[in-house]
């Protein structure tokens, strides 16, 4: 038995999410029976973090227990050959060792935001970003931002349905930045609670239409209430970008 860590890209607009659905077809769905076709025997992918429907990812870090001997390589192209149609794609895949899990092995997870703002609709980018047409202050964006940084109670950026044991997380960094008419947000911590990153998101695109003062993100996260909350970003402007593990020290 082998256990492959594998790096996936996906287009999240098709599934319900990369976790197994009742209701829908999910990203782990299609790995795992790609997988299952090229071992004839059922496997189980898990992942570094979970994506709700209509989320992307750039480079989401998963792994699969397989029996029969195969190069990393080699498994990789025959797992990319299986999942076509679907916008799923192995992008590396390497052996790891019994102990290295993508999910309990994790010391970091990031994401990046996409706001496109602009009067124009969106057509490359309608499914991949969040259309707003109506100016944003970036710098505004940014500087309220920085009150979510580091240790905090983020009940108020928590969804009703997060199943996390605490509301408490330590949050790295929360970046904002315009280039042209893209408006960035990047966000890094060990973890994130569930919809932490698109409430933390509508929030501030209520600071940057002028909606709200800079004040009241931090407002809004001492309320440690869910009704606090401006407003919940859409799914299709979230990418997982990055996970960070012990022996890959590389900057997220």
């Amino acid at each position: 038995m082998t256990r492959f860590a594998l790096t996936l890209e996906f287009d999240g607009g098709p599934f319900f999410g990369l976790q197994r659905q009742e209701n829908g077809p999910s990203v782990q769905q299609s790995v795992e029976e790609a997988a299952q076709r090229i071992t004839g025997k059922d496997v189980t992918l898990h992942s570094a973090g979970r994506t709700d429907s209509g989320v992307h990812a750039l480079a989401m870090r998963s792994h699969l227990d397989i029996e029969k001997p195969f190069e990393p390589f080699r498994l990789m192209e025959a797992l990319n050959a299986h999942l076509r149609p679907e916008p799923v794609a192995v992008t590396h895949c390497e052996a790891k060792p019994d102990d290295w899990h993508a999910r309990f092995s994790c010391i970091g997870r990031s994401y990046e935001y996409r706001i496109r703002n602009r009067r124009a609709p969106l057509t490359l980018e309608k499914g991949r970003a969040w259309h707003i047409a109506r100016p944003l202050d970036a710098d505004a964006m940014d500087e309220a931002a920085q009150a979510l940084v580091g240790q905090h109670d983020f009940t108020t950026f928590r969804s009703v349905h997060c199943q996390s044991a605490s509301p408490e997380k330590t949050l790295g960094r929360l970046d904002v930045s315009r280039e042209g008419d893209a408006v960035l947000i990047r966000a890094a911590a060990r973890s994130f609670l569930h919809h932490q990153v698109r409430s933390m998101v509508g929030c501030l695109a209520l600071v940057g239409q002028g909606q709200w003062r800079v004040e009241q993100m931090q407002e809004a996260l001492e309320a440690r209430d869910r009704a606090a909350l401006g407003l919940n970003a859409p799914p299709e402007g979230l990418y997982f970008v990055a996970a960070r593990y012990p022996d890959e020290e590389q900057e997220i």
